[in-house]
Protein backbone atom coordinates (compact mmCIF):
# COMPACT_ATOMS: atom_id res chain seq x y z
CA UNK A 1 0.00 0.00 0.00
CA UNK A 2 1.43 3.13 -1.32
CA UNK A 3 0.68 7.19 0.23
CA UNK A 4 -1.13 9.52 -1.52
CA UNK A 5 -0.26 13.42 -1.27
CA UNK A 6 -3.68 15.42 -1.82
CA UNK A 7 -3.48 19.52 -2.38
CA UNK A 8 -5.91 21.41 -2.23
CA UNK A 9 -8.51 24.12 -0.69
CA UNK A 10 -9.67 23.36 3.11
CA UNK A 11 -12.87 25.47 3.89
CA UNK A 12 -16.07 26.05 5.69
CA UNK A 13 -19.19 26.03 3.85
CA UNK A 14 -22.37 28.02 4.29
CA UNK A 15 -25.05 26.18 2.50
CA UNK A 16 -28.56 25.67 1.97
CA UNK A 17 -30.14 23.19 -0.03
CA UNK A 18 -34.33 22.21 -0.69
CA UNK A 19 -33.18 19.55 2.34
CA UNK A 20 -31.65 22.39 5.15
CA UNK A 21 -29.10 24.07 5.76
CA UNK A 22 -25.39 24.30 7.21
CA UNK A 23 -23.79 27.61 8.98
CA UNK A 24 -20.32 26.37 9.06
CA UNK A 25 -19.68 23.12 7.29
CA UNK A 26 -16.41 21.27 7.04
CA UNK A 27 -15.49 21.42 3.16
CA UNK A 28 -12.78 22.21 0.92
CA UNK A 29 -11.71 20.29 -2.36
CA UNK A 30 -8.67 18.50 -0.35
CA UNK A 31 -10.56 17.58 2.86
CA UNK A 32 -13.47 15.67 0.75
CA UNK A 33 -10.32 14.08 -1.36
CA UNK A 34 -8.28 13.38 1.87
CA UNK A 35 -11.18 11.71 3.64
CA UNK A 36 -12.03 9.48 0.49
CA UNK A 37 -8.42 8.55 -0.22
CA UNK A 38 -8.47 7.39 3.84
CA UNK A 39 -10.29 4.75 3.05
CA UNK A 40 -8.01 2.76 1.43
CA UNK A 41 -4.67 4.14 1.85
CA UNK A 42 -2.58 6.61 4.30
CA UNK A 43 -2.58 10.15 3.13
CA UNK A 44 -0.56 13.30 3.10
CA UNK A 45 -2.67 16.01 2.78
CA UNK A 46 -1.27 19.53 1.95
CA UNK A 47 -3.37 23.11 2.32
CA UNK A 48 -3.70 25.98 4.89
CA UNK A 49 -6.13 26.96 7.36
CA UNK A 50 -6.71 30.43 9.34
CA UNK A 51 -6.37 30.77 13.04
CA UNK A 52 -9.99 30.31 13.34
CA UNK A 53 -9.95 26.78 12.00
CA UNK A 54 -11.14 24.09 14.71
CA UNK A 55 -8.23 21.74 16.20
CA UNK A 56 -11.08 19.41 16.31
CA UNK A 57 -11.66 18.99 12.58
CA UNK A 58 -7.40 18.28 12.34
CA UNK A 59 -8.23 15.75 15.29
CA UNK A 60 -10.86 14.26 13.22
CA UNK A 61 -8.89 13.96 10.07
CA UNK A 62 -5.77 12.71 11.63
CA UNK A 63 -8.07 9.86 13.27
CA UNK A 64 -9.01 8.59 9.56
CA UNK A 65 -5.28 8.12 8.63
CA UNK A 66 -4.77 11.62 7.08
CA UNK A 67 -1.45 13.16 7.86
CA UNK A 68 -2.04 16.74 8.47
CA UNK A 69 1.93 17.80 8.79
CA UNK A 70 1.57 19.79 6.10
CA UNK A 71 -1.75 21.97 6.71
CA UNK A 72 0.02 25.07 7.91
CA UNK A 73 -2.37 27.78 10.07
CA UNK A 74 -1.63 31.21 9.16
CA UNK A 75 -2.89 34.53 10.65
CA UNK A 76 -6.09 35.25 9.23
CA UNK A 77 -9.38 33.78 7.92
CA UNK A 78 -9.96 29.93 6.58
CA UNK A 79 -11.05 30.07 3.04
CA UNK A 80 -14.95 30.31 3.19
CA UNK A 81 -17.80 29.67 0.65
CA UNK A 82 -21.34 30.44 1.02
CA UNK A 83 -24.08 29.31 -1.52
CA UNK A 84 -27.60 27.36 -2.10
CA UNK A 85 -28.78 25.06 -4.44
CA UNK A 86 -32.72 24.81 -5.79
CA UNK A 87 -34.39 22.17 -7.46
CA UNK A 88 -31.82 21.16 -9.56
CA UNK A 89 -28.59 20.28 -6.81
CA UNK A 90 -26.24 19.97 -9.78
CA UNK A 91 -26.46 24.02 -10.00
CA UNK A 92 -24.40 25.20 -6.77
CA UNK A 93 -25.29 29.32 -6.67
CA UNK A 94 -22.74 31.44 -5.46
CA UNK A 95 -23.41 34.35 -2.39
CA UNK A 96 -20.19 34.71 -0.85
CA UNK A 97 -16.52 33.47 -1.32
CA UNK A 98 -13.89 34.57 1.36
CA UNK A 99 -10.28 33.61 0.40
CA UNK A 100 -8.97 34.39 3.66
CA UNK A 101 -5.23 33.14 3.96
CA UNK A 102 -6.00 30.63 0.73
CA UNK A 103 -5.21 33.55 -1.28
CA UNK A 104 -1.47 33.51 -0.50
CA UNK A 105 -0.94 29.93 0.29
CA UNK A 106 2.25 28.69 -1.71
CA UNK A 107 2.15 24.83 -1.29
CA UNK A 108 5.61 23.47 0.74
CA UNK A 109 6.46 19.78 0.14
CA UNK A 110 8.99 18.87 2.15
CA UNK A 111 11.23 15.95 3.85
CA UNK A 112 9.34 12.18 3.22
CA UNK A 113 6.53 13.93 1.65
CA UNK A 114 8.75 14.82 -1.95
CA UNK A 115 8.81 10.80 -2.10
CA UNK A 116 4.61 9.94 -1.90
CA UNK A 117 4.41 7.76 -4.67
CA UNK A 118 0.47 8.95 -5.51
CA UNK A 119 -0.51 12.95 -6.13
CA UNK A 120 -3.68 14.41 -6.61
CA UNK A 121 -3.79 17.86 -7.81
CA UNK A 122 -7.21 19.49 -6.80
CA UNK A 123 -8.47 22.09 -8.89
CA UNK A 124 -6.08 25.19 -7.49
CA UNK A 125 -4.27 27.70 -9.66
CA UNK A 126 -2.15 25.76 -12.47
CA UNK A 127 1.17 27.88 -11.12
CA UNK A 128 0.29 26.57 -7.68
CA UNK A 129 -0.35 22.42 -9.09
CA UNK A 130 3.02 23.26 -11.05
CA UNK A 131 4.89 24.09 -7.98
CA UNK A 132 3.97 21.08 -6.06
CA UNK A 133 4.99 18.92 -9.07
CA UNK A 134 8.40 20.87 -9.38
CA UNK A 135 8.48 19.53 -5.58
CA UNK A 136 7.84 16.10 -5.98
CA UNK A 137 10.39 13.25 -6.88
CA UNK A 138 9.25 11.47 -9.85
CA UNK A 139 5.45 10.22 -8.86
CA UNK A 140 4.52 7.19 -9.77
CA UNK A 141 1.03 8.34 -10.76
CA UNK A 142 -0.72 12.15 -10.82
CA UNK A 143 -3.98 12.71 -11.01
CA UNK A 144 -4.90 16.59 -12.12
CA UNK A 145 -8.73 18.10 -11.56
CA UNK A 146 -9.18 21.49 -12.57
CA UNK A 147 -12.19 23.99 -13.13
CA UNK A 148 -13.69 26.58 -16.02
CA UNK A 149 -12.10 29.27 -14.46
CA UNK A 150 -8.68 27.83 -14.78
CA UNK A 151 -9.43 27.10 -18.55
CA UNK A 152 -10.51 30.14 -19.15
CA UNK A 153 -8.25 32.76 -17.63
CA UNK A 154 -5.19 30.58 -17.35
CA UNK A 155 -5.18 27.81 -19.66
CA UNK A 156 -1.43 28.24 -20.89
CA UNK A 157 -0.31 27.25 -17.61
CA UNK A 158 -2.72 24.63 -17.33
CA UNK A 159 -1.64 22.82 -20.33
CA UNK A 160 2.01 22.75 -19.10
CA UNK A 161 0.60 21.18 -15.78
CA UNK A 162 -1.54 18.33 -18.03
CA UNK A 163 1.68 17.18 -19.59
CA UNK A 164 3.35 15.83 -16.56
CA UNK A 165 0.14 14.08 -15.40
CA UNK A 166 -1.11 11.01 -15.89
CA UNK A 167 -4.77 10.99 -15.45
CA UNK A 168 -7.09 14.45 -15.95
CA UNK A 169 -10.66 14.48 -14.12
CA UNK A 170 -13.21 17.25 -15.88
CA UNK A 171 -16.66 17.67 -16.86
CA UNK A 172 -18.14 17.80 -20.09
CA UNK A 173 -18.24 22.27 -20.20
CA UNK A 174 -14.25 21.57 -19.00
CA UNK A 175 -13.07 19.48 -21.78
CA UNK A 176 -14.94 21.38 -24.45
CA UNK A 177 -13.04 24.65 -23.33
CA UNK A 178 -9.72 22.56 -23.53
CA UNK A 179 -10.16 21.34 -26.76
CA UNK A 180 -12.69 22.84 -28.62
CA UNK A 181 -14.60 19.94 -29.43
CA UNK A 182 -17.86 19.36 -28.73
CA UNK A 183 -18.46 15.88 -29.12
CA UNK A 184 -17.47 14.02 -26.05
CA UNK A 185 -15.43 11.01 -27.56
CA UNK A 186 -13.40 13.33 -29.37
CA UNK A 187 -12.63 15.92 -26.73
CA UNK A 188 -11.28 12.92 -24.83
CA UNK A 189 -9.06 11.56 -27.51
CA UNK A 190 -7.58 15.14 -27.90
CA UNK A 191 -7.40 15.46 -24.25
CA UNK A 192 -5.45 12.59 -23.94
CA UNK A 193 -2.94 14.28 -26.44
CA UNK A 194 -1.88 17.07 -24.21
CA UNK A 195 -0.40 14.89 -21.78
CA UNK A 196 -2.97 12.61 -19.65
CA UNK A 197 -3.25 8.83 -21.03
CA UNK A 198 -6.39 8.41 -19.01
CA UNK A 199 -9.04 11.23 -19.03
CA UNK A 200 -12.09 10.63 -16.87
CA UNK A 201 -15.67 13.20 -17.39
CA UNK A 202 -17.72 13.34 -14.28
CA UNK A 203 -21.46 12.84 -15.13
CA UNK A 204 -22.72 14.13 -12.13
CA UNK A 205 -26.06 12.22 -11.23
CA UNK A 206 -25.59 9.58 -13.82
CA UNK A 207 -21.63 8.58 -12.94
CA UNK A 208 -18.96 8.45 -14.91
CA UNK A 209 -17.08 7.73 -18.35
CA UNK A 210 -13.30 7.09 -18.79
CA UNK A 211 -11.43 6.99 -21.53
CA UNK A 212 -8.09 5.13 -21.93
CA UNK A 213 -5.50 4.06 -24.71
CA UNK A 214 -8.19 2.04 -26.87
CA UNK A 215 -10.78 2.14 -24.35
CA UNK A 216 -13.67 3.24 -22.93
CA UNK A 217 -15.49 2.64 -19.74
CA UNK A 218 -18.87 3.59 -18.51
CA UNK A 219 -20.00 3.67 -14.93
CA UNK A 220 -23.56 4.33 -13.55
CA UNK A 221 -24.16 6.73 -10.62
CA UNK A 222 -25.23 4.75 -7.66
CA UNK A 223 -28.98 5.38 -6.94
CA UNK A 224 -30.30 7.27 -4.39
CA UNK A 225 -33.39 8.10 -3.07
CA UNK A 226 -32.30 11.71 -1.47
CA UNK A 227 -29.44 13.96 -2.05
CA UNK A 228 -28.56 16.23 0.81
CA UNK A 229 -25.86 18.45 -0.05
CA UNK A 230 -23.66 17.16 -4.02
CA UNK A 231 -20.84 19.82 -2.85
CA UNK A 232 -17.78 17.96 -2.74
CA UNK A 233 -19.03 15.37 -4.65
CA UNK A 234 -16.70 15.25 -7.24
CA UNK A 235 -13.54 15.83 -5.18
CA UNK A 236 -15.28 12.76 -3.18
CA UNK A 237 -14.92 10.98 -5.99
CA UNK A 238 -11.45 12.26 -7.13
CA UNK A 239 -10.29 10.86 -4.10
CA UNK A 240 -11.10 7.71 -3.37
CA UNK A 241 -10.07 6.82 -7.41
CA UNK A 242 -6.64 7.61 -6.33
CA UNK A 243 -7.04 6.17 -2.63
CA UNK A 244 -8.09 3.14 -4.62
CA UNK A 245 -5.22 3.07 -7.00
CA UNK A 246 -2.48 3.46 -4.37
CA UNK A 247 -3.75 0.49 -2.73
CA UNK A 248 -3.24 -2.05 -5.57
CA UNK A 249 0.06 -3.62 -6.24
CA UNK A 250 0.04 -2.51 -10.20
CA UNK A 251 -2.08 -0.35 -12.30
CA UNK A 252 -3.93 -1.83 -15.03
CA UNK A 253 -7.25 -0.94 -16.88
CA UNK A 254 -9.04 -3.04 -15.03
CA UNK A 255 -7.61 -1.73 -11.49
CA UNK A 256 -8.85 1.95 -13.07
CA UNK A 257 -11.78 0.60 -13.82
CA UNK A 258 -12.54 -0.96 -10.39
CA UNK A 259 -10.84 2.83 -9.51
CA UNK A 260 -13.88 4.66 -10.91
CA UNK A 261 -16.67 2.23 -9.28
CA UNK A 262 -15.25 3.17 -5.74
CA UNK A 263 -14.92 6.93 -6.64
CA UNK A 264 -18.71 6.24 -7.42
CA UNK A 265 -19.71 4.44 -4.32
CA UNK A 266 -18.21 6.85 -1.77
CA UNK A 267 -19.09 10.21 -3.82
CA UNK A 268 -22.78 8.79 -3.38
CA UNK A 269 -22.54 8.76 0.94
CA UNK A 270 -20.82 12.26 0.27
CA UNK A 271 -24.26 13.61 -0.62
CA UNK A 272 -26.55 12.14 1.58
CA UNK A 273 -25.09 14.58 4.17
CA UNK A 274 -23.93 18.21 4.74
CA UNK A 275 -20.10 19.12 4.34
CA UNK A 276 -17.59 16.04 5.27
CA UNK A 277 -20.08 14.81 7.66
CA UNK A 278 -21.13 11.71 6.03
CA UNK A 279 -17.96 10.61 4.42
CA UNK A 280 -16.48 11.07 8.03
CA UNK A 281 -18.85 8.45 9.22
CA UNK A 282 -18.41 6.38 6.25
CA UNK A 283 -17.29 2.91 7.47
CA UNK A 284 -15.74 -0.10 5.22
CA UNK A 285 -18.78 -2.32 6.25
CA UNK A 286 -21.41 0.43 4.92
CA UNK A 287 -19.16 1.08 1.74
CA UNK A 288 -19.01 -3.03 1.50
CA UNK A 289 -22.68 -3.05 1.86
CA UNK A 290 -23.71 -0.16 -0.83
CA UNK A 291 -21.19 -2.04 -3.04
CA UNK A 292 -23.20 -5.18 -3.35
CA UNK A 293 -26.39 -3.70 -3.71
CA UNK A 294 -24.57 -1.04 -6.45
CA UNK A 295 -23.27 -4.34 -8.63
CA UNK A 296 -27.13 -6.05 -8.83
CA UNK A 297 -27.90 -2.84 -9.70
CA UNK A 298 -25.59 -2.42 -12.92
CA UNK A 299 -25.34 -5.77 -13.79
CA UNK A 300 -25.70 -5.45 -17.08
CA UNK A 301 -27.54 -9.47 -19.43
CA UNK A 302 -25.99 -10.50 -22.37
CA UNK A 303 -28.59 -9.45 -25.12
CA UNK A 304 -29.52 -12.20 -27.88
CA UNK A 305 -29.33 -10.00 -31.33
Amino acid sequence: MKEVLIVGSVAYDGLKTPYGSAVRALGGAATYSSLAASLFAPVRMVGVVGDDFNESDLQMLRKHKVNTDLVTREKGKTFYWKGYYENDMSQAHTVEIDLGVFETFKPNITGSACNTPFVFLAAIHPDLQMMVLNQMNKPKYVVLDTRDLWINITKPALLKVLKKTDLAVVNDQEIRLLTGEMHLLKGARALQKLGPKTVIVKKGEHGAMMFGSGWTFLSPAVPLDFVVDPTGAGDTFAGAFIGYLAKQSKITPDVLKQAVIAGNLVASFTVQGFGTKSIAALTKEKLKKRSVEYYKFASIPQVKL
